[in-house]
């Protein structure tokens, strides 16, 4: 039996019965016991234990982000981004740079655009345009938020593009009003048109991505994950693989809980996989569904017209029935679902759909819940339904959403003090690489209700989380999600050792000084995996 005593600092437990302790005795990976310095040395110190001098810091329990891509996100390593892009002309000068180095008919691929950050007003790049500086390459570049994407007239060539081809359902190939050609915009499912011309990365290329995106993760404070890999890393068994050879066979660490696309639910039935499948580090999770898009792009399904385009409410990607027979599907492998669903009337079909259907053994989970009619509290607070919110958001969307959806949809919009009040279960995540993978970028968004540098008092102040409550939202919130509660979210006796240790103390700082706090270790299981 090993024994580890980390002592020396601020250990923020989020134990009610201990909530700031000194020192933190861990065996074999599970804390022991934890109380003051002087106590656990006298006790545990033996010749056989190791001491680690946390030298002041303040520590928490380790943080779980509750919904990202880290196959997604090792992919864009190789790829061109665009988030730095405040201009159009700006992103087209990125390109034509990218494009004097690529060869002809390689592959430009390219992330992080977002329009709404366009500072002089130009617009979104015209296909005329994407033509004009990579013309002979084909081109896919995603928007920020995952659910649009452009292209130019040479992947459309590649794709045999004419008029009136079949798209995959869910999704637009959008076209000019006057004219009637493509715009080289394609929303949700209709870029799996051109994908699948993409050559894929083999899988040591895949395997070295996933590699720096675990990596990545811990770098970041990071002690947990759950994550939907599977349309990068090319579907669930070498997914499971991938993650099985890395966390366990590399000892990575990083505990990650794997959410199927539900293309795949019948690896799950072939591999006789199941919720809760795998061990203490690599576990399967929910079947993940999309009900719609997003906001950015007017994809997110309202129950009434956008206030900035009355001519639409968005879009469902599956229509009531065929999103009750997926639940359906899910069911019978008695597996929960993870259903991404930022529209009231988005949330409201999936709720109708769940509501025909006894809860399994492990939670659902409603992902994003950004728009909240007052009727669907209820139907939301539910033991067996979460609601998996990314507080980041809310600093890449305002104030332009405010536009976008109304002055009175936006009171019931990113309600997350509301929910959580109402008793609603919350956890938290990053949706990473829509927004960026740093939860302490989450935590400040969810106390100040502001992005980075400004100065107002925050977006609908009322709405503002407790450092606590932000903390909560990424440890035992996120554990909830999983039924993992008992073992881990807080360091308590008989919980796995997993802490995110900070350089400064979270609970006395202004909470602007989030912005410059570093991690300075990442523990998991009393084994230090990163340190500064």
């Amino acid at each position: 039996m090993t024994t580890t005593i980390f002592r020396n600092g601020r250990i923020y437990t989020g134990d009610s019965r201990h909530l700031f302790v000194q020192a933190l005795v861990v065996r074999d990976g599970i804390v022991h016991d934890l109380g003051s310095d002087a106590d656990m040395l006298l006790q545990y110190g033996g010749s056989d234990a190791t001491v680690i001098d946390l030298q002041g810091y303040t520590a928490t329990p380790g943080l779980i982000d509750s919904h990202l891509h880290l196959g997604w996100l090792g992919l864009t390593f190789l790829q061109l981004d665009l988030s730095k892009a405040r201009s159009k002309d700006e992103m087209l000068l990125l390109l034509k740079e990218k494009a004097q180095a690529t060869p002809e008919n390689a592959w430009i691929q390219g992330y992080g655009w977002d329009e709404n950050l366009f500072a002089d007003g130009g617009g979104i790049p015209t296909i005329d345009e994407l033509d004009q500086v990579a013309p002979h390459c084909p081109i896919l570049l995603a928007r920020i938020c995952g659910h649009a994407n452009l292209v130019n007239s040479k992947a459309l060539e590649l794709c045999g593009y004419h008029r009136d081809m079949e798209v995959p359902a869910g999704g637009v190939i959008v076209h000019d009003p006057v004219n009637g050609k493509p715009t080289g915009m394609l929303l949700e499912t209709a870029s799996n048109l051109i994908t699948k011309h993409i050559p894929r990365p083999d899988y040591d290329q895949l395997k070295q991505s996933l590699r720096s995106s675990i990596r990545y993760a811990m770098a970041h404070g990071l002690t947990g994950a759950h994550t939907e890999d599977l349309r990068e890393l090319g579907g669930l068994e070498q997914t499971y693989r991938l993650y099985d050879e890395l966390i366990n066979g590399e000892e990575l660490a990083l505990r990650s809980n794997l959410l199927v696309y539900y293309p795949h639910m019948h690896e799950l039935r072939d591999l006789k996989m199941t919720a809760g499948y795998g061990n203490a580090h690599v576990q399967i999770g929910a079947v993940k569904i999309f009900a719609d898009g997003a906001l950015g792009r007017r994809t997110a399904y309202l129950s009434a017209p956008y206030a900035d385009d009355p001519s639409t409410s968005g879009y469902p990607v599956h229509e009531q029935g065929e999103l009750t027979e997926l639940v359906r599907q899910a069911r019978e492998l008695g597996m929960p679902i993870a259903v991404h669903t930022i529209g009231d009337k988005a949330l409201e079909m999936v709720l109708d759909s769940l509501d025909q259907f006894p809860a399994v053994a492990y939670r659902d989970r409603l992902i994003h819940t950004q728009i909240l009619r007052p009727d669907l509290l209820e139907r939301l607070k539910h033991p067996h339904r979460i609601a998996d919110i990314q507080p980041r958001f809310l600093a890449g969307d305002f104030p332009w959403v405010m536009d976008r959806v109304g002055q009175e949809r936006i009171q019931h919009s990113y309600i997350w003090k509301t929910m959580m009040e109402y008793g609603i279960i919350c956890a938290a995540g990053s949706d990473t690489p829509v927004e960026p993978i740093d939860p302490l970028l989450g935590i400040h968004a969810a106390v100040t209700r502001k992005a980075p540098g400004d100065t107002h008092d925050g977006y609908f102040p009322q709405e503002k989380l407790t450092m606590e409550e932000a903390i909560h939202l990424f440890t035992l919130g996120s554990a909830q999600v999983t039924n993992e509660d008992h073992i881990k979210g807080t360091l308590s006796r008989g919980k796995y050792a997993d802490l995110t240790v900070y350089s400064k103390d979270l609970f006395t700082i202004d909470p602007d000084e989030l912005l410059s706090t570093k991690v300075m270790m990442t523990i998991i299981g009393g084994k230090v995996c990163y340190t500064s």
